[in-house]
């Protein structure tokens, strides 16, 4: 997560609401005259859920609490079943405004939309051992599950207009778990994100992406008669965001790390993840302690150098599990590079160097993003990228910036005026998503502990 979005907000849940029914009570306040933002939602979203260490998570709730900060009051969520109930809902004024909903093509004028921050491509999902859809009429017939009162669900009913025969069941589940249902046979076909499509191929292999239902835009909704000034704040927040790249930010920290891998080498990785992992693992554990590195990131790291094997040589002569140069290994003051401990001690201790060396503009996580590509390339070529994203008008400090710049260096126009000259730039953005493709796999089959 950036670090511009580290907000926490109060958040309400009403029970009642999970059955369908339309909140009580009276309108709430005037922006101008609350202390509090109400928001409305519905409980089964996929830029709204909650992570898997039941915490409310996902890109609109950090922009929300980006946003609440800013303008100083707390949130207080509805979550309700489904979108129908929570539109009514948000037509009587029992909020300030909602997010990740759809609305029907005939209600448009009955809200004011906000800025599109987000375009979501709903996507039918199958397991890659069966039979691959290539239209709407082959799921006639089959077994389909979608989250209940989702846009998933809302984009089906859509279809059934044009084929009569489509039927599907809409259950209390969340996309992440009907696609776990995909990868082990319990359903034919869900509808999902593509990202989310994309990600769950991390951990899942056989859930693939058939053909596209609809592209939708991601956005606030507020009631008719929302004041002007909250309308004008948000437009000047979202404004910002996407001028300081808070936003461009935040969508990398959420889809960066799942557009690099192949499904052959999330095969591999796990399979060495019960081969040879668990030799080196007190190794990242001592490394990680002695840095304060996750010993995560750091096998993630030694992988994508590696393949965590200790007698791995390059034709340039890195060598070990942490693919390190003499000089390197010299300046971390170890001699036997095919000794695994000392070898991943030493890759550490030099991440963290870098780390370290990086402005006190960085904040994290672009600073170990930034370090590890200058892992790969070495410092002075971090230096000249950060040149160039300034020549660019481009934010030094983030990542999404900067991995712009990197392969530039590549190319001899711009070698010949910076500082270090030509590099392969382009293998730093290659090696930096990878590591973060793989420390994700990591997260989610491993903890920090263990």
């Amino acid at each position: 997560m950036c670090t511009a979005i580290k907000r926490f907000a109060t958040i309400t849940i009403y029970g009642i609401l999970l059955s369908g029914c339309i909140p009580s009570g009276k309108p709430v306040s005037p922006f101008a005259m609350t202390n509090e933002l109400v928001v409305i939602t519905v409980v089964h979203t996929d830029n709204f859920y909650i992570d898997s260490e039941g915490h409310y998570s996902g890109i609109t709730y950090d922009l929300v609490n980006e946003f609440a900060a800013e303008i100083g009051l707390e949130i207080r969520f509805i979550i309700m079943s489904r979108i129908e109930s929570a539109l009514a809902a948000l037509q009587q004024h029992q909020a300030h405004f909602a997010i990740g909903l759809d609305i029907p093509d005939n209600q448009d004028s009955r809200f004011i939309l906000g800025p599109v921050y987000l375009h979501t491509h709903h996507q039918i999902a199958f397991n890659a051992s069966r039979f691959e859809p290539r239209d709407i009429q082959q799921l006639v017939g089959k077994l389909v599950e979608v989250p209940v009162g989702s846009t998933h669900e809302y984009q089906l009913q859509k279809m059934k207009m044009k084929v009569p025969g489509l039927a599907w069941t809409a259950v209390a589940q969340s996309s992440e778990a009907l696609l776990t249902k995909l990868e082990n046979g319990e359903i034919d076909y869900t509808v999902a994100d593509s990202f989310h499509i994309k990600k769950a191929n991390h951990f899942y292999p056989k859930v693939r992406g058939a053909f596209e239902l609809d592209v939708s835009a991601s956005r606030w909704i507020f009631p008719k008669y929302t004041e002007k000034l909250l309308i004008d704040r948000v437009n000047e927040f979202f404004e910002r965001i996407e001028q300081e790249g808070v936003l461009g930010q935040l969508l990398d920290s959420y889809n960066g790390p799942y557009h690099q891998l192949s499904p052959g080498d999330i095969y591999f990785f796990k399979n060495k993840i019960h081969s040879r992992l668990p030799d080196l693992k007190q190794y990242f554990f001592q490394a990680a302690r002695i840095t304060g590195i996750d010993w995560r990131l750091l096998a993630a790291l030694a992988y994508q150098e590696s393949h965590w094997n200790p007698k791995a040589r390059s034709p340039t002569g890195v060598s070990g599990i942490m693919m390190l140069t003499r000089e390197t290994a010299r300046r971390m003051g170890i001699k036997n590079l095919t000794d695994s401990r000392r070898n991943i001690l030493a890759g550490a201790r030099y991440l963290k160097l870098l780390k370290e060396k990086l402005p006190e503009s960085v904040s994290e996580p672009d600073r170990t993003w930034i370090a590890l590509a200058a892992y790969n390339q070495g410092y002075g070529r971090v230096i000249d990228a950060r040149t160039l994203a300034k020549r660019f008008n481009l934010n030094p400090d983030l990542w999404i910036d900067l991995k712009k710049m990197l392969p530039l260096l590549n190319r001899q126009h711009y070698a010949e005026e910076i500082q270090y000259g030509h590099a392969r730039g382009d293998e730093a953005v290659t090696l930096t998503n990878s590591v973060r493709a793989y420390y994700e796999i990591l997260k989610r089959v491993t903890t920090e502990d263990s």
